[in-house]
């Protein structure tokens, strides 16, 4: 069982040991803004951040594994990887609870199963910005 607070001392033991990896697409105005406004900085100190759309060797290995990344982002935390909503999930319970979006996504995310309900409403409404904006998906052929 994941506590809802994670130890700070062992969160930064992890991150200097090998800091987190937030794979998402960054051509989606919504996860890119995520990605941004998430405050994993004041556990971890240092997070790396890839776009799913490099050419990082990180999206291949993600990929190989039989993530799908049109179906949500990756995090790699402790060489464990975890999709979609579990992803969300992780990140709302390292997150900390400083400013309103932290505050709203903490909230919703931390649960597993609102997050499990809601992530696929997310997904769906990421798809359709990209069609409004006329971008392809990750894994659309060119």
């Amino acid at each position: 069982m994941v506590s809802p607070e994670p130890n700070r001392e062992s969160a930064a033991e992890d991150a200097a040991a090998a800091p987190p990896i937030i794979v998402y697409d960054g051509d989606c105005p919504f996860c890119s803004a995520y990605v941004r406004m998430v405050r994993l900085r004041r556990t971890f100190g240092a997070i790396r951040l890839v776009d799913a759309r490099s050419a990082e060797p990180i999206v291949s290995e993600i990929k190989a594994a039989g993530f799908d990344l049109d179906k949500g982002m990756v995090l790699i935390l402790n060489n464990e990887r975890y999709h979609g909503a579990e992803c969300m999930h992780r990140i709302a319970l390292m997150s900390t609870s400083s400013g309103l979006f932290n505050r709203i996504t903490k909230a919703i995310f931390t649960s597993s199963r609102l997050a499990r309900w809601l992530y696929p409403v997310l997904v769906g409404g990421r798809n359709a910005v990209l069609f409004i904006l006329r971008r392809r998906k990750i894994n659309a052929p060119a």
